[in-house]
């Protein structure tokens, strides 16, 4: 089983978007597989009102930049944009990229960034059927597009609601990212197999992604079906000191 490390850059508490420019290639330098943002307006920790940039027009920058990482967001907000614009953003990084970009998306959760940027907050459950309304818009967009996608994009949902979000796995995504503890990834990746059989997809295809338990655990996810672990770290220093611990071990481990 081949395991991968990816680095989620916040961006946030940057004030010099050439601290995320060196985090980058710190990060692909360093031997990370995915290097993940994330997409909000304001930082979510810290100074609630400090530095931050936004997503998808700093993944196009990352395209140009980096060589061999694969780059995404860890997630996109599914109620942000337009669902036909947001597949053409995807396959458009996509190509600037050669074909690196996974398309990761969820129903969002911040308040903040829906209110001050105008957006409907609504509730978990009005999120979560936007969301499930706009997954096949951007697989039918992306199908249509010209040029075609470099390749079949990676679909990320994050995300662990057992009755609707994990159907939404089932049916649609490539990889899923929980944020369950080790118990509650076993647990929700029988619901995802229930799931599965209920739409008709076999989803053990689907790869699990986690966040980064520490060398002394991580053996136990794999176990489990993990095969994505990822350390988040914030601006502005970007210490990747935890980054490069979670590279030794998966080296040590192939």
């Amino acid at each position: 089983m081949t395991v991968k490390i990816g680095v989620q850059l916040q961006p946030q508490h940057a004030p010099d978007y050439g601290l995320i420019r060196d985090a980058v290639l710190r990060s692909e330098d360093a031997g990370v597989d995915i290097v993940f943002n994330w997409d909000h307006f304001y930082p979510l920790y810290g100074d609630l009102d400090g530095a931050h940039f936004e997503c998808w027009t700093m993944l196009g920058a990352w395209a140009e930049q980096t060589s061999n990482v694969e780059i995404g967001a860890l997630v996109t907000g599914g109620g942000y944009r337009n669902p036909d614009l947001l597949a053409d953003m995807a396959r458009t990084v996509d190509h600037m990229s050669g074909g690196r970009l996974i398309l990761g998306i969820g129903a969002g959760w911040n308040q903040k960034d829906y209110d001050n940027f105008g957006y409907d907050f609504g509730t978990p459950g009005s999120r979560l059927k936007l969301l499930a309304e706009y997954l096949p818009r951007i697989v039918n967009r992306l199908k249509v597009g010209n040029p075609a996608p470099t390749r079949e994009i990676p679909l990320l949902i994050g995300g662990g609601g057992e009755k609707k979000t994990l159907k939404l796995v089932a049916e649609y995504a490539n990889i899923w990212h929980s944020f369950a503890d080790l118990d509650e990834l076993k647990r929700k990746s029988d619901i995802l197999a229930g799931h599965g059989e209920t739409v008709g997809r076999d989803v053990t295809s689907i790869a699990r992604s986690v966040s980064w338990p520490g060398a002394d655990k991580a053996q136990d996810f794999v176990d489990a079906g993990a095969t994505l672990f990822t350390v988040g770290t914030g601006g502005p220093e970007y210490d990747l000191t935890e980054v490069k611990d979670a590279i030794a071990w998966r080296d040590a481990h192939r």
